[in-house]
């Protein structure tokens, strides 16, 4: 019977095989010479493979669940910045006609006041209505989450670049909407603009959206560029609106109830036959009750005479903050009082009877 001289081997890692099964495994690799005096037992090292799910398998299995889900949220942010994008856009489509047109907003909320803020001085950034900004702004967000939910970025951006772009554009519209805000409580107080305060809720949404789904550590990443687009866009507002020419800080502040002034002069009868003459040609004298030149210009043609004229009232209504002119005075350009317009000429300032009887061409010898 053979006898075993000596057993070397390195210890065996084995976690799934019985012993029985180990010994099995080990005699296979045993090999005898058989008429050796000494028999050597020569053992190849082994190491069992472990029937049970990897480590690594489980890693990549969570992974896999994780990106998953990663990119289902980020499906759904897209879909919900999209669809608020969406409403945003008619809305700001709705007031840009509203603008452009010069037409009366329909205020479901807040009736003559809410046409007052939307016709008012802040509703212009450097000449440009601020409903045609919006109108832009939301739709650059819709489509850029359209494009990045169906993943077909123009350009072949990349889909980090265009997760940036949409956080940097709600970033600048939500400070504005808070620049905004400020504005309405404190030149329009006791005023409600039920679209503005809409318009603020929906960039917001869009802003808290789009900070939730690029979470803490990309937001610590780019908090520093968020800051300074915001910092940007309420220092440009600032500058429009402190460079633009607003109404004088004395009619701002005050409510002037529309009031007629009595001419106390005397018509001559020249004055009274340029009268007649400026109103045969279809020239327009566009003023307002409060302009004291408006009331010199009458008092030069006197009380019958200045009756004769074709006088446009541009605040008929009264005047008071964000109250916008007459439409005729706005579809005529006017911008100061008392303001003539003889066979297409603008006159500005109060004018001698003389230089209106040469631009209107009156002979008053004939």
């Amino acid at each position: 019977m053979a006898s075993f001289t000596g057993l070397s081997s390195p210890p065996f890692m084995c976690r799934c095989f019985s012993p029985v099964s180990s010994f099995r495994s080990i005699s296979s690799a045993v090999q005898f010479k058989k008429g050796a005096s000494n028999r050597r037992l020569f053992v190849v090292p082994v190491k069992c493979s472990s029937t049970e799910p990897s480590q690594d398998a489980d890693s990549e299995a969570q992974s896999t669940t994780l990106s998953s889900s990663s990119l289902s949220s980020s499906s759904s942010t897209y879909k919900w910045c999209a669809g608020i994008g969406a409403v945003g856009f008619l809305e700001t489509a709705y007031l840009t006609y509203v603008k452009l047109s010069n037409s009366d907003a329909f205020c479901p909320v807040g009736g003559v006041n809410c046409g007052d803020v939307l016709n008012s001085d802040y509703a212009v950034v450097f000449g440009v209505p601020l409903p045609l900004i919006g109108l832009v702004s939301y739709g650059f967000v819709m489509t850029l989450s359209l494009q990045l939910n169906a993943k077909t970025l123009p350009f072949g951006i990349d889909e980090m670049y265009g997760r940036l772009a949409l956080l940097g554009s709600t970033t600048s519209m939500a400070a504005a909407s808070a620049y905004f805000l400020y504005i309405l409580s404190t030149k329009f107080a006791g005023a409600s603009c039920s679209y503005c305060l809409m318009s603020a809720l929906l960039s917001f949404s869009l802003f808290l959206i789009s900070v939730k789904d690029a979470g803490l550590r990309e937001i610590q990443r780019v908090v520093g560029l968020q800051l300074c687009i915001a910092t940007l866009v309420i220092l440009t507002l600032n500058t429009a609106y402190g460079t633009s020419q607003m109404v004088p800080t004395s009619l701002a502040e005050v409510e002037l109830p529309f009031f007629t002034t009595e001419i106390t002069t005397t018509s001559s009868p020249f004055a009274l036959s340029l009268a007649r003459h400026l109103r045969s040609i279809g020239a327009k004298m566009y003023g307002a009750f409060w302009c004291s030149h408006c009331l010199e210009q009458k008092q030069i043609f006197g009380s019958e005479g200045s009756k004769l004229l074709d006088y446009v009232e541009c605040f008929p209504n009264g005047y008071k903050k964000g109250t916008k002119m007459a439409k005729a005075c706005a579809d005529a350009g006017i911008e100061g009082f008392p303001t003539w317009v003889i066979h297409g000429q603008v006159l500005s300032g109060e004018q001698e009877l003389a230089e209106l009887a040469e631009v209107s061409g009156f002979d008053f010898n004939e």
